[in-house]
């Protein structure tokens, strides 16, 4: 279902998912992450700071309650210092919280984001993970893929939707946990 619906007189948003389409897909990359990985033994999910906090949290409680895998290790990382771009910013960053809690040496480690947009993150994020150990394996689990806007030769392994947004439009994605409702726009500016 696609909506479009004025923002402000120079800005529209066209609706890209809704909460059934988004629980739907959430539901399928779940399936996919425990045919790769099983009981997850050694496989840890790392949820990149800021916003891919909320996608790990949800595939957490996905495998847990609703498919009776126990103990899935997730952490958060903060990338902001990590970043290829962070002096660039006349104002000051305001760093999130890094919680890994556990060994990521010789694990499976997949990183969780909500859009896939340059790849700088990503890139940020495998060289923040050293500091925790050397993966075995890292693999990149995201909501959505913008694919035509890359910097960087990263691809997602696991990838809820792809979104072929061009020139000035943005993903947006809205959380039921940081006060609005599960929908991701498509918005132009």
């Amino acid at each position: 279902m696609s909506i479009k619906t004025s923002v402000s007189p120079n800005m529209s948003q066209k609706v890209l998912l809704n909460a059934k389409e988004i629980n739907i897909i959430l539901n399928r990359l779940a399936c996919q992450l425990i045919e790769n990985h099983s009981d997850f033994k050694d496989t840890v999910l790392i949820g990149i700071q800021p916003r891919g906090v909320y996608v790990a949290e949800r595939i957490k409680k996905l495998l847990e309650d609703d498919y009776n895998i126990p103990n899935i290790k997730l952490g958060y990382l903060d990338i902001t210092f990590f970043r290829d771009d962070f002096r660039r910013s006349d104002k000051p960053l305001e760093a999130n919280k890094t919680k890994i809690n556990f060994v990521v040496e010789d694990k499976n480690v997949v990183f969780i984001d909500d859009v896939l947009y340059t790849g700088r993150s990503i890139n940020a994020a495998l060289t923040a993970v050293q500091s925790f150990g050397r993966p075995k394996n890292v693999e990149l689990f995201t909501l959505i893929d913008r694919r035509f806007s890359r910097h960087l030769p990263i691809q997602p392994n696991y990838r809820g939707r792809q979104v072929d947004a061009i020139n000035d439009e943005k993903v947006l994605v809205k959380w039921v946990e940081n006060g609005g409702e599960d929908v991701v726009y498509l918005v132009n500016k």
